[in-house]
């Protein structure tokens, strides 16, 4: 009977070790809107992308040099080579949206902000594309 005791709580300790285990260090976490602009603005560029699929695509080289500017007052810039587009951009942390409203154009992109702390953020287009963006040193 001890060692059925025994097993039995071994078996429950096991699994309260995966359950902790499995449970800890969410890598999906969103954080706050001051990530994003910090307390000025900060510089985002493509660190990686990924498909609706899952798998990864090569960045081009017009995505390796665009660079994405938020700035605290709620303004952004989008950057490549000699083009530059700007406008308003706001976050809802609750519902995991990033919407990027152009200046000049009746347009909105919006994205699900699936990371963000202070130095990564991963967005995901309607289509399913993930782009992997990483602060700018």
């Amino acid at each position: 009977m001890d060692k059925l005791k025994n097993s039995w709580h071994g078996l429950l300790a096991l699994l309260l070790a995966i359950t902790i285990t499995s449970c800890g260090g969410n890598k999906e976490e969103v954080g706050s809107e001051s990530m994003i602009s910090g307390t000025s603005s900060k510089t985002w560029v493509a660190d990686k992308e990924k498909n609706a699929a899952g798998d990864k695509e090569k960045l081009t080289d017009a995505e390796q040099d665009q660079t994405m500017q938020f700035y605290a007052d709620g303004r952004f810039a989008l950057g490549a080579g000699s083009a530059l587009q700007t406008g308003t951009w706001t976050f809802d942390q609750t519902g995991k949206r990033l919407s990027l409203q152009f200046e000049g154009a009746d347009m909105t992109e919006n994205f699900e902000v699936m990371k963000l702390d202070d130095d990564e953020m991963d967005l995901r287009t309607p289509d399913g594309t993930v782009m992997e963006m990483e602060l700018q040193d």
